[in-house]
């Protein structure tokens, strides 16, 4: 054990276990994550030499090895929870991307949620047990967040009773679904459909891809691989051309919307219910969100205090970096960042359970929230993410570019949950949109509740902000939000007031709209955050909890300080006592940066990190890393007797 590390754990001011064990869900739940956690790391099987010596061939070969051995090992293990299964397939994966996460993600969330009881009888079974691998085709080359542009065609013909479907232009290819490429024998289509000479808007079909015994492409379907990406290496990201496919009627998903014998289409009772799968995607995103950055501050803390830097007073040890208040800045209030998203990654996840029993049982009314928030945190948490990601990386200096440190494809593989399930720009507007009708509600006189409540009249003259209370940072938040809102809303009835058409004004708006959708989101997240310690136990935990808090609510000021001082919460003053403090809460908390980052529980095989480590021996495994890579199998390389040596001996 690196001493210096060893140190950092010696005097923690709470109870790791007990911070862990509230993480998880309770002491049984982190007992259940660390046995299929073991289950993964144990398997010989799953052994392999590091990802970024693989080619793209040899990511997804070995990804699509772990895929099988991890379906087998579920039947054998006999894992039906959800839960037990996404904790386990992270643990096989150590948290990447593969192969089967959208048949596992989508294609059987959707048979589940939009597929009638004959559907499941033919389709769930076999997907289930794999023989179906499924995938979610919706966006096209030419469109992607903006549904209605989706060119794909399915035209019901009475005589036969089948959907005939066509990509008919270059831009209506699928393009990007995952597994698509090599992988998925079917799909869940998303196309135009026509009937009756009428356009019905999108609707979903199962459309067989290939054959389920030779896994070529069957008549009609031409599908690849659409090539190397930024990041997601393991997954065949593919593209998907349609020629005349027929199916029969009975492969359009119709719990909800239906087509007759005769084509009668049968509408939804809400066309948000289609969206019921893309709603759960986005959940889960914001769930993992946190996952992801608890990796990341946990590689670029752990190393602040193993790596030593500079030399403050001649003749005394060299600092350790995360001693330094500018080190301090970068990370903590990321590591507070962490926590905050864990509890409002469990908020949305209960918040879509709860709705999705409403509607089972006929209520509708809370599918817009719902849909608003899921959308809103969504862009809001992968956001943050990401270029927290980045500052760990820069954060951790030459070493952090190394893709030993586990950063670089940390990043590569996160970067794309700022655009897959919907762009987050369009994300925030369609949350905008939401607080804009929400607006106009109060207006005509009528009282909001939920995470909207703060608009209803009885929310003003809120006390002056006190930077000691987190209740207080809760309601400046809560100020700020509803200032930047009503803010939006006046200047788009500015805008239509001079003459604008509404997509005229709204267009004119649309930086001030992304500005109140972010206010809103950072308000829900401080909010869940403060009300998620009120049911914290363990003193200890609470202790630190409030004090990551505190954090994370002072440092969205200091952020955003024009805001709260537009919003009228702030003055010139008083952001400098928000500093003061914020700068005080960096000290204390320094030593209790491992300690918190040990909480997360993550394994070095789940961390796949030279620089964070849990013992600390940083420089002589980076050595022991760079030894095994391929380049170096041979001391002079093939290049050299092919090009260098003839260049050498050549007369120049």
């Amino acid at each position: 054990m690196n001493p210096d590390i060893k140190k950092e754990r010696e005097t923690p001011a709470f109870n790791v276990e007990a911070v862990t064990n509230l993480l998880d869900g309770g002491r049984d739940m982190t007992e259940r994550r660390r046995q299929l956690e073991a289950l993964a790391e144990n398997d010989p099987e799953l052994l392999s030499q590091p990802l970024s010596f693989l080619s793209q061939s040899g990511c997804y070969d070995n990804a699509i090895k772990r895929c099988a051995r991890m379906i087998q090992q579920i039947e054998k293990l006999g894992l039906t929870d959800p839960k037990d299964i996404r904790l386990y397939k992270r643990a096989v994966f150590c948290g990447r991307p593969c192969p089967v996460d959208l048949h596992l993600g989508m294609f059987l969330p959707m048979l589940l949620s939009q597929a009638t009881e004959d559907q499941l009888q033919h389709f769930f079974l076999p997907a289930w047990q794999c023989k179906i691998i499924g995938t979610y085709a919706q966006t096209e080359m030419g469109h992607g967040t903006f549904l209605r542009g989706l060119e794909t065609t399915a035209l019901y013909d009475a005589r036969t009773q089948e959907f005939v479907l066509n990509t008919p232009t270059v831009t209506a290819i699928k393009w990007w679904p995952g597994g698509m490429g090599k992988t998925a024998n079917y799909a869940v289509v998303l196309a135009q459909l026509h009937t009756k000479g009428t356009c019905q808007g999108l609707n979903a079909f199962i459309v067989q891809l290939r054959d389920l015994e030779t896994h070529e492409p069957l008549p009609g379907i031409i599908v690849g691989d659409i090539g190397p990406k930024f990041g997601f290496n393991d997954v065949d990201n593919g593209f998907l051309k349609l020629e005349n496919v027929r199916i029969p009627r009975t492969n359009m998903l119709m719990k909800f919307a239906k087509v007759e014998e005769d084509g009668t289409y049968v509408r939804p009772p809400s066309d948000k219910l289609a969206y019921g799968t893309m709603v759960f995607i986005r959940a889960l995103i914001v769930s993992e969100s946190s996952y992801v950055l608890a990796k990341a501050c946990t590689i670029a803390i752990r190393y602040s205090v193993v790596r030593r830097q500079s030399q403050q007073t001649p003749g005394a040890p060299e600092p350790q970096i995360l001693d330094y208040q500018t080190q301090q800045h970068k990370l903590l209030p990321l590591l507070a960042t962490t926590y905050a998203f864990h509890f409002i990654g469990n908020y949305v996840s209960k918040m879509y359970q709860n709705i999705s029993e409403s509607v089972d049982a006929g209520n509708y009314s809370q599918l817009n929230e719902l849909h608003a928030t899921s959308a809103g945190l969504k862009a809001f948490t992968t956001w943050v993410v990401v270029a927290g990601v980045e500052t760990c990386r820069m954060a951790c200096g030459g070493h952090g570019f190394s893709c030993a440190s586990g950063l670089p494809e940390l990043y590569t593989n996160s970067a794309p949950s700022c655009t897959y399930e919907g762009e987050n720009t369009v994300m925030m507007l369609q949350t905008a949109r939401y607080l804009m009708k929400c607006v106009r509600l109060v207006r005509n006189g009528i009282l909001l509740e939920g995470n909207v409540m703060y608009l209803n009249p009885a929310f003003d003259n809120r006390p002056r902000l006190n930077p000691q209370s987190v209740a207080s940072l809760v309601g400046a938040f809560c100020d700020r939000a509803t200032w930047l809102v009503t803010h939006a809303s006046q200047g788009l009835q500015s805008q239509l007031n001079c003459g604008k058409s509404q997509e005229e004004a709204w267009n004119s708006m649309l930086v001030e709209l992304v500005r109140a959708s972010e206010s809103h989101c950072h308000y829900v997240v401080v909010k869940t955050f403060a009300e998620e310690l009120e049911g914290v136990q363990d003193s200890g935990s609470r202790a630190v909890l409030s004090s990551l808090c505190h954090l994370y609510a002072l440092h969205g000021i200091t952020q955003h300080s024009g805001d709260f001082m537009q919003a009228g919460v702030l003055k010139g003053e008083e952001l400098e006592q928000v500093s003061k403090i914020l700068r005080t809460l960096l000290s204390s908390l320094r030593r209790q940066a491992v300690p918190l980052t040990d909480a997360f529980d993550i394994s070095d095989t789940q961390l796949s990190s030279v620089l964070g480590r849990y013992d600390g021996n940083v420089y002589s495994a980076l050595y022991a890393w760079a030894r095994t890579a391929p380049l170096n199998k041979s001391q002079v390389h093939e290049s050299y007797y092919k090009y260098m040596k003839p260049l050498q001996k050549s007369k120049l």
